[in-house]
């Protein structure tokens, strides 16, 4: 039993250590930026996240009643 624990907890610290190579031993590492903020491909394709998103939708220009009534009547 205590030789099970030894041995998982030593595959943990590997795991850990592995996982955080870039972490621990790079001067100046830092997690890599996985958001779809940080994906310059997307960025160039007016694609961002929904909390971006949402915050411009919340800033845009409010939708009058009449405005929403002609474009109603459209269809």
């Amino acid at each position: 039993m205590l030789q099970a624990f030894i041995v998982s907890a030593i595959l943990l610290i590997i795991g850990v250590l592995i996982l955080g190579f870039r972490i621990f031993f790079i001067k100046g590492g830092e997690f890599p930026n996985i958001h779809i903020g940080g994906n310059k491909a997307l960025k160039d394709k007016g694609v961002h996240c929904a909390t971006t998103q949402d915050r411009d939708a919340q800033k845009a220009k409010p939708i009058s009643r009449i405005d929403l009534y002609n474009e109603v009547s459209k269809l």
